[in-house]
């Protein structure tokens, strides 16, 4: 039978790897799975076997952003973790018939130095984000070598800025995070006013802070657009008991899925992040993965930074410029009381105007794409293991 094993470094990274390597097994193939960062909770969910130890670290992956996270992991045991991580890797990479490192520098270069044939899906490297490509040296060195069989892009732009390079193995082949959207069918509860999403991320304790400053922002919307329906997609984190220390932290009350201020309420829901993304008329967001789903369903995004260590103002300005005109970043430094309310105010712009959201529906598809991405680059590895 022919074996893949999967390396990523990232939550984003391990989305995307567990679903192109679900679409391998359903090819035939057996799939193993590396996460170099985080617990690899994407390819659990999917029963995929994960070959060496996880531990979730202080900088969840992008030290790059502040380097002082780095010391943080290196603090939390990255070193002993990333020792272990080769050991496994050197143990099982002999049984595979090929490797997809999925990252940057970081997976590309163990699955160099496996001296194993690999195929690479850059991921966290876009065109777009400069206008040109700019590869780190570890990225390039992990790309070049004759061992690196395909290279997979995460759109159209990259791949062809590479192929001008004299790189002929990178391809698109599409985007998988934008499969397995499809809305269960299930409406949101309430009447027909127009939603808006929150999505304060999915690591906690980070995620706690981002959701205090996006109730702040639901309190300046309520008051410029009273007729609205706010959901929040939450994480199992937030506990009904986490929930209602928020809601006095702010003064409103917590009761049965629902946080209430004076002027209005939101929903707090589980589970339903892919209907009520289709539901919303517009996305308030503080997260990665998530804000770019959302930009490719066509929804119009409102970032407002926060303290991170993650969702800092240097990550949501590389967000804008990565995904465009979907995208806008209200200030430069954590939100106060004057950024949530331009941000509601452009909320509020973004609702009522069809021709903005017509032209995002456009940049999603060029930006990020549809679906259909994990068999496509599935079916491309089934041919690499084949040939």
């Amino acid at each position: 039978m022919t074996t893949i094993l999967f390396l990523s470094n990232g939550h984003g990274e391990d989305l995307n790897a567990s679903l192109i390597a679900h679409a391998c097994q359903n090819l035939g193939a057996q799939v193993l799975a590396l996460p170099m960062v985080g617990e690899g909770q994407a390819y659990r969910r999917l029963g995929i076997p994960i070959i060496a130890p996880t531990r979730s670290l202080p900088s969840g992956g992008i030290f790059y952003m502040n380097p002082w996270l780095l010391v943080r992991d290196v603090g939390g045991g990255l070193l002993a973790l990333t020792w272990r991580q080769w050991q496994a890797l050197r143990r099982v990479a002999a049984t595979c018939d090929l490797l997809v490192a999925v990252g940057d520098g970081v997976p590309l270069g163990f699955a160099r130095l496996s001296g194993r044939p690999y195929a690479a899906f850059i991921v966290s490297t876009s065109s777009y984000y400069e206008g040109e490509l700019k590869l780190p040296g570890l990225t390039w060195w992990g790309l070049t070598a004759p061992r690196c069989l395909q290279v997979f892009t995460r759109d159209e732009f990259t791949a062809q800025q590479l192929q001008k390079r004299g790189m002929d193995k990178a391809v698109f082949a599409g985007y998988p995070i934008m499969d397995g959207l499809e809305p269960t069918g299930t409406f949101l509860d309430g009447d027909n006013q127009p939603v808006v999403a929150l999505l304060p991320g999915s690591r906690l304790p980070e995620a706690e802070d981002n959701f205090q400053l996006l109730l702040g922002f639901c309190e300046q919307l309520f008051t410029l657009r009273p007729q609205v329906q706010v959901w929040a997609a939450l994480v199992s984190g937030f506990t009904d008991e986490l929930l209602m220390e928020l809601a006095m932290q702010r003064g409103w009350r917590y009761q049965a899925g629902e946080l209430r201020c004076p002027a209005g309420v939101v929903h707090c829901a589980w589970d339903r992040f892919v209907d009520i993304l289709h539901a919303s008329r517009v996305v308030v967001g503080m997260a990665g993965t998530a804000i770019e789903q959302a930009v490719g369903l066509g929804k119009p995004v409102i970032q407002i930074p926060g303290r991170g260590p993650q969702f800092t103002y240097r990550f949501a300005e590389a967000q804008m410029r990565l995904l465009g005109c979907s995208v806008q970043t209200v200030g430069r430094g954590v939100a106060g009381a004057t950024e949530l309310r331009l941000a509601a105010e452009w909320a509020v712009r973004a609702m009522e105007n069809p021709d903005y959201r017509r032209q995002c529906q456009q940049n999603g598809w060029e930006r990020v794409g549809r679906g259909g991405g994990a068999l496509g680059i599935a079916q491309a590895l089934y041919q690499l293991c084949r040939g």
